[in-house]
């Protein structure tokens, strides 16, 4: 019931992608918007998991995931019955709060009915294999909801699971908390969020309004700094949201860059290869979400077998081989192109899933084996937390690396015309926009704009995904140098005959054990 809960606000984070053609058609949306209906869940869900986790330590796990869910159906009506693309991209906003509230919850309730080590590292392996498989599965359910009903349905979906998981909730889910937990952060977490929506406005925005724009240049270091201040108010606060004291441990803080990085490759992917599928290869929503298919399914079988790998190979070498895998995947899909068809991209799509499915479940048993029993909630939700930054960067960067090269190459291309202002908006803001005027024009001229639209956005795909590939790489290869190297197991014994430390009362200043 716990994962089931999850596996809406995982899935939400890519059932929009299957739909985004769609919204490019009823409500006009250019790219960027795109990017921003993407994004605005992710921005609010990460910058408030981290005090959503001290809220769900402080007030109960429980009484936090029934909020959550209650929250998450409202905003999942909102954004259902949104006429236009800011409002949808406000209600997607709204439903990252409620998203915030569940997924911490979810993970913390987990852990702590679970006591023996080997049974805990099962269940963790069943949530982050549920996690995975809502991203994986968004596309496939809202391409069959597509064929049926009108784009809203992909977020009415959500209301009937939500009310299910709540009827079920209030009588089997036991409740905890932490007695000495201290107030949440509301500081931190408006710093948090202020910073990292001020850096993807810079990223996304850029390919519009220029990389060298003042403007974009500004907001980004504006970003960063507020993200500094977020750093420097997170280390003097007396009940800080996200304890730094956490990052100095390897076992920590590589898992966590590792699980952003899984992500950011996976997010990045499934936001672009669904629009690929669709304006390139021509396929109905329906058909587009039964392609992603294979990276679902590998996700759905490998996440659960990682629990075992981690006893016996150790996380160092998963994570490592996780990581290598989702570069390996990326890397392989950007050799595509324009004639490409879905059998170049397929094994690409199968390394993303089984890389994924490696990468999280180990980064994230290290992540909540790394900090203390009284502060699961801080900890799942940093974890989840950096999830949602590495998605959402991988859209800003994968996308707007993608935008920037298409709205170039389609800008070069129709400069000897003298194309409509309007019109060229509308062919630089997306390729959907592309086809559409191509359609409408008809004969040589439009034909000829579709092939010249279609080449210029798998050229900026490749772009992206040689960048993601590069960051995966990285990640992999990080994951080698700094995570610990025993299994599980073995970490165990050498750590069994240890003196525990005794945690403080203030949550800035608990040890790890």
């Amino acid at each position: 019931m716990l994962c089931i809960s999850l596996l809406i606000v995982t899935l939400d984070n890519t059932v929009l992608n299957v739909v985004l053609p769609t919204l490019v058609k009823d409500l006009g949306a250019t790219d960027t918007q795109l990017q921003w209906i993407v994004d605005a869940y992710v921005i609010v869900f990460a910058g408030l998991l981290l005090v959503a986790g001290s809220v769900a330590d402080r007030v109960g796990r429980k009484r936090t995931f029934l909020a959550g869910l209650v929250l998450f159906a409202a905003g999942s009506t909102w954004a259902a019955f949104s006429g236009s693309v800011g409002v949808l991209i406000a209600a997607r906003a709204s439903m990252g709060v409620g998203g915030a509230l569940i997924m911490p919850s979810t993970l913390s309730i987990i852990t702590r009915m679970f006591d023996e080590p080997a049974v805990r590292q099962r269940a963790i392996g069943f949530w982050a294999g549920t996690s995975g498989l809502g991203i994986a599965l968004g596309p496939i359910i809202g391409g069959l909801l597509l064929a049926h009903f009108w784009w809203g349905s992909v977020f009415l979906i959500n209301v009937p699971i939500a009310a299910v998981g709540l009827a079920l909730a209030i009588p089997l889910v036991p409740d905890s908390r932490n007695p000495t937990a201290a107030a949440p952060d509301v500081a931190g977490a408006l710093l948090s969020v202020a910073g990292l929506g001020l850096v993807l406005w810079a990223i996304i925005e850029a390919p519009e309004r220029g990389w060298s724009s003042g403007l974009v240049i500004g907001v980004g270091i504006g970003g960063l700094a507020v993200l500094t201040t977020f750093a420097w108010w997170e280390r003097h606060c007396s009940h800080p949201m996200l304890n730094l004291e956490f990052f100095r441990h390897r076992a920590f803080s590589a898992a966590i860059s590792s699980i952003g990085l899984a992500t950011l490759g996976l997010f990045g992917a499934l936001f672009v290869l669904t629009q690929f599928l669709q304006f390139d290869l021509g396929y109905t929503p329906l058909q587009a979400g039964v392609r992603v298919l294979p990276a679902a399914g590998a996700i759905a079988v490998v996440a659960p077998l990682s629990a075992v790998l981690l006893r016996t190979v150790g996380i160092k070498l998963i994570a490592a081989a996780g990581l290598l895998v989702v570069g390996a995947g990326l890397w392989q899909i950007s050799l595509v192109s324009a004639s490409s068809g879905f059998q170049d991209v397929l094994p690409g799509m199968v390394m993303l899933g089984v890389g994924a499915g490696l990468a999280i479940p180990a980064a994230t048993a290290s992540v909540m084996g790394s900090v203390p029993p009284d502060h699961t909630g801080v900890g799942s939700a940093t974890n989840g937390a950096v999830m949602q930054v590495g998605g959402a960067l991988g859209v800003a960067i994968i996308g707007s690396l993608l935008t920037t090269r298409y709205s170039g190459r389609m800008a070069t291309l129709l400069a000897p015309y003298h194309v409509p202002r309007p019109v060229l908006h509308v062919i630089q803001g997306s390729l959907g926009g592309a086809l559409e005027v191509a359609a409408r024009a008809g004969g040589v001229l439009g034909t000829e704009l579709q092939h010249a639209a279609r080449a210029a956005f798998v050229s900026g795909m490749q772009l992206g995904f040689i960048a993601g590939a590069a960051l995966a790489i990285a990640g992999g290869l990080l994951a080698l140098a700094a995570m610990p190297g025993l299994p599980l197991s073995l970490r165990r014994r050498k750590t069994a005959h240890r003196p525990t430390a005794q945690p403080e009362q203030s949550p800035g200043s608990t040890p790890l054990t």
